[in-house]
């Protein structure tokens, strides 16, 4: 019989705070809110009159576009903060804005902060529910989640699947993220890239390790590729963009030689085309590089209503 789980959490800061049961019920919930998007009226009472702060406090298009979305596809209130005009450029703490706009009798709050685990020592600050998105090199988690979501959805399960990471794992959340939701649902995970951008003791994650993207692709089911980080190039962390492309970048040429017909191909977004991916491949029947971003409303739908039904006491 399946275990009826409910969601016991005030906040939603990271997968490996989750279990896979956990991961799921989020999954099954968006799911169902996936639906609402295809309908004619993208919009249901879930939160209406729960009011959702966005405090963007780091560059983001597509996770602040989605989640605005989100929200107001949910008949959440919304306002929205950025760094750029708000009083953090006057000398205001991020834990002094959130208190305030707290006060303010906001029920939610969606951080995304350059530091590492800036949404942690929110979560502990403030009253209301606090939802990560994105935190420094930390994690990423409904980026993670929408990766899942399509996974499941393509595949028709994540357990068992090989799955491959490639590029700039040392400087990327959403890696973090992928690795902690990829093995609780128990798919086996590889890394691969350059030496300089795998972190020293990730296989204490649980993930294999290549520096060949060749025999990384041979088995794998799915390939997640991460986006080039270029101002790291800046840093000498591999010797040039042409000698990176020639060993990871993912063109069809490498996928027709080395990889199975039936492979998936992610991306978190914003794509380097001609660099970690090509556009032909980007472009191409094994990539649902679009899908992702539509999954990731569903998605983030799912992770807000569940949020304030523990608010509400009834997850």
């Amino acid at each position: 019989m399946k275990k009826d789980v409910k969601w016991t959490k005030k906040d939603l800061l990271g997968l490996e705070d989750l279990s896979a049961e956990e991961i799921t019920l989020i999954l099954d919930t968006a799911k169902s809110f996936k639906e609402v998007s295809e309908r004619s009226v993208k919009k249901v009472p879930a939160l209406r009159g729960k009011t959702i702060a966005h405090l963007f406090l780091e560059p983001s298009t597509r996770t602040r576009i989605s989640f605005e979305l989100a929200a107001k596809r949910l008949s959440a209130d919304t306002i929205g903060v950025s760094g750029s005009n708000s009083s953090i450029l006057k000398g205001e703490t991020t834990k002094d804005t959130a208190k305030n706009i707290e006060a303010m009798k906001v029920d939610m709050i969606v951080l995304r902060h350059s530091l590492s685990g800036a949404p942690h020592i929110l979560s502990k600050a403030v009253n209301a529910s606090v939802l990560n998105a994105g935190d420094g090199w930390h994690e990423h988690p409904t980026q993670a989640l929408l990766d899942l979501f399509t996974i499941r959805e393509k595949k028709g399960k994540i357990a068992g699947l090989n799955v491959t990471i490639i590029g700039d794992i040392a400087h990327s959340r959403v890696a973090r993220s992928n690795i902690w939701g990829l093995s609780k649902l128990g798919a086996h995970v590889t890394v691969c890239g350059p030496k300089t951008l795998i972190p020293v003791e990730i296989e204490k994650m649980g993930v294999n390790i290549s520096y060949d993207l060749a025999t990384a692709l041979k088995d794998a089911d799915v390939i997640n590729v991460l986006r080039i980080q270029l101002e790291r190039q800046k840093k000498g962390l591999f010797p040039t963009i042409r000698e990176y492309i020639q060993k990871y970048g993912i063109t069809q040429d490498i996928l027709n030689k080395y990889a199975k017909k039936d492979l998936l191909i992610l991306h978190p977004g914003p794509v380097n085309r001609g660099i970690e991916i090509t556009q032909e491949v980007a472009d191409g029947q094994s990539s649902v590089i679009l899908e992702q971003v539509t999954n990731g409303v569903a998605v983030r739908m799912a992770a807000m209503f569940l949020l304030s039904q523990y608010k509400t006491g009834k997850a």
